[in-house]
């Protein structure tokens, strides 16, 4: 049973147990013990959004990575995807990502990632947890020389800047489009705009002004409307708002309509069908996509492929398969030439980049995707009872798939980072799947009431 990690490193409320400064000196000192096994002056990176409590946790952290011995180098606030890129850039043993990712600031949390930029896999976490919960973290002690130093890195911002702008297709610029960007009041408030600008699109940002407790407040990736009603305010030609840590994005047309993952992974991946650079002619993504998903990218002559619901498990997947891009509904889109995590400003770029291929508007190419009817309720919950042994919900869920006909999808799943489950129903007819999906929730309301 895993006590700390869940399906995206740590998360919980700030200075409440897992979060508390107590227990990250000992993650801090448990991280850096497993990676010192090479012959160099270890050190890992450490960057944060702009939460509060980011400050003490950093300071918790880098604490118990020089306490093993290993040194920290203090980012400061920069994008997940940031940190992953920088982790390989400076060769470091690991890198740490201080966020709670789309959740409001009282929460936060932690992502560790390998020094080759890739999430830890579950053997790393569980190595730690054992060395963390059975003790033996705390009799390996350096002293003297051997205790490490922490040193902040001024250019991460920079360097992380540069490496956006290489990803855009050479030769091509964003001159000539009004671009309106929401940072989220996030760990991305000062490099995305940048980015957009200096790739020559005009920019109007909003989000940028953090103040450790509201990021991801109304704005952000979870509320894409605030950026379409910026969008038709400017009348900018498209609108990218990005959640707290940067590592996902929602895009709205130039009209201010929300268009989610499915539809950029329908237009990315059919342009690199097109062009031949899609690994094996697959697109990977979860089980929350839309089904109308795989008919146009099989219809480009590729195939979806479908994992649990979770980035990690999407890049997971595209690792050992050899495929390089695949994302989620939500907005995590990883292209695996270019980054090892979900990046909201990589993929942004790469939606523009087609746009100035094809010289054409968003709402132009998110015609290509015709989704089927979904519906999907979140229901706030205070325990995780298994499923399969509540009765009513297994009955409520029969009922929808037989009333689908096999031409739908019922699907009820706890979410990995949230005190919630999610009831998905899909199909061909709207006013049914509302209404399955209604009838579940009932049943699920009754069950643990």
């Amino acid at each position: 049973m895993r006590k700390l990690f869940g399906t995206d490193g740590i998360r919980g409320i700030a200075n409440v147990h897992p979060l508390t400064s107590e227990m990250m000196i000992l993650v801090g000192r448990a991280t850096a013990y497993i990676f010192k096994n090479k012959n160099h002056r270890h050190k890992i990176v450490i960057g944060k959004d702009t939460r509060l409590s980011g400050y003490m946790l950093e300071q918790a952290i880098a604490s118990g990575i020089c306490s093993m011995g290993v040194d920290a180098i203090l980012l400061g606030p920069l994008p997940t995807p940031a940190i992953a890129f920088i982790t390989t850039a400076m060769r470091a043993d690991a890198g740490i990502m201080i966020s709670a990712s789309h959740n409001p600031y009282q929460d936060n949390g932690i992502k560790i990632f390998a020094g080759d930029g890739f999430k830890l896999p579950d053997q790393d976490e569980l190595m730690i947890e054992e060395l963390i919960f059975s003790g033996k973290i705390d009799s390996l002690r350096p002293t003297a020389r051997e205790i490490g130093k922490a040193f902040r890195v001024d250019d991460a911002q920079g360097r992380y800047i540069e490496f956006c702008k290489s990803v855009f297709p050479k030769g091509m610029t964003l001159d000539g489009l009004k671009i309106a960007v929401d940072c989220a009041n996030g760990a991305s408030y000062k490099v995305a705009p940048v980015i957009f600008a200096e790739l020559g699109a005009e920019v109007v940002s909003v989000g940028v002004s953090p103040n450790g407790e509201n990021i991801n407040k109304n704005c952000g990736a979870l509320y894409p409307e605030l950026i379409g009603k910026e969008v038709r305010k400017t009348r900018a030609d498209i609108g990218v708002a990005v959640d707290g840590d940067a590592d996902r994005v929602a895009i709205v047309d130039e009209n201010g309509a929300y268009w989610d993952g499915d539809y950029m992974m329908a237009i990315c991946g059919t342009e690199m069908l097109k062009e031949k650079k899609l690994n094996k002619k697959t697109l990977v993504t979860t089980v929350m996509s839309n089904l109308a998903l795989n008919k146009v990218i099989e219809a480009a002559g590729g195939k979806v492929v479908r994992t649990r619901v979770g980035d990690r498990y999407v890049v997971q997947e595209m690792i050992e398969k050899n495929y390089n891009f695949g994302g989620e509904q939500s907005g995590h889109l990883i292209f695996l030439d270019h980054a090892t995590t979900g990046d909201g400003i990589i993929g942004a770029l790469n939606l523009l980049a087609v746009m100035q291929k094809k010289g054409k508007k968003l709402s132009e190419l998110a015609m290509l995707l015709e989704k089927y009817p979904q519906s999907l309720i979140n229901l706030r919950v205070k325990e995780r009872k298994p499923i399969e042994k509540m009765e009513k919900v297994k009955k409520a869920i029969s009922k929808a798939e037989s009333k689908l006909g096999g031409k739908g999808r019922v699907l009820v799943r706890y979410s990995g980072t949230e005190p919630l489950v999610r009831i998905l129903v899909e199909g061909e007819k709207e006013h049914l799947v509302k209404e399955l999906a209604q009838e579940i929730a009932d049943s699920f309301r009754k069950a643990i009431s």
